[in-house]
């Protein structure tokens, strides 16, 4: 007796495939390392003694591809609705402010991707560069380092975002102007090598994430139901 029914799917879903780009705003360090690497490296082919220079600037090159990483991110359906996670990296401090919001300062290594992402859906109020520093920003006085204050007009209120830069980040590349409309997870800047950004949770929000946790810029919510 034949069965002419179709044959049953597997149910295992197929793997999900992350595609990764570099970051906007990489090229101006990018491209010279990599023009250099690419130079010596052929003339390493024609003497040893070029090797030298080659395998350093390969090397750097690889590096700084790895760092301007810029993998796609979409927060799921569980976080939907929460304030999220702006940048990767670790929770240094959460502090109370005198105005009753929560400070969650995130700390930001060079092994970390350093695309920052809006926290909410809402509209850039404002964007404002501010001069300072360069402490290094695991240090508390990294606050008053070179900086980007964003605040955010949102369903949940104001939100404000600070990317602090480092001693090695001296360049903070925001993507948006004040005004624009933004999805929360969408890409708002670039801080290049080591830094922090601060996220300051509304009055009466609670955190969810604790000092020493790892968060994931787009993904990991901040703030508890």
């Amino acid at each position: 007796m034949s069965d002419d029914s179709p044959a049953p799917t597997s149910a295992v879903a197929p793997p999900r495939r992350t595609s990764v780009r570099l970051a906007k705003g990489a090229s101006p360090w990018l491209v010279p390392t990599a023009l250099t690497a690419a130079v010596t490296g052929c003339a390493a082919l024609r003497s040893r003694r070029w090797a030298y220079a080659a395998v350093p600037t390969l090397a750097l090159t690889s590096g700084m591809l790895w760092f301007f990483r810029d993998p796609e991110r979409t927060p799921g359906d569980d976080v939907r609705g929460g304030i999220i996670a702006s940048a990767d990296g670790v929770v240094q401090s959460i502090d109370p402010w005198p105005d009753g919001r929560i400070r969650v300062a995130t700390f930001m290594s060079p092994l970390n991707v350093h695309v920052n992402r809006a926290p909410l859906t809402g509209v850039v109020k404002s964007v404002e560069h501010k001069p300072g520093g360069y402490i290094p920003a695991f240090n508390k006085e990294s606050e008053h380092n070179e900086r980007v204050v964003w605040v955010f007009d949102t369903p949940r209120g104001e939100i404000e975002l600070i990317q602090i830069a480092g001693t090695v980040a001296r360049r903070i590349v925001p993507y948006l102007e004040p005004g624009a409309e933004v999805e929360v997870g969408e890409r708002i800047g670039l801080i290049r090598f080591g830094s922090r950004v601060d996220v300051y949770l509304p009055p009466g929000v609670e955190p969810a994430v604790t000092v020493g946790q790892r968060t994931v810029a787009g993904e990991t919510r901040l703030d508890r139901d």
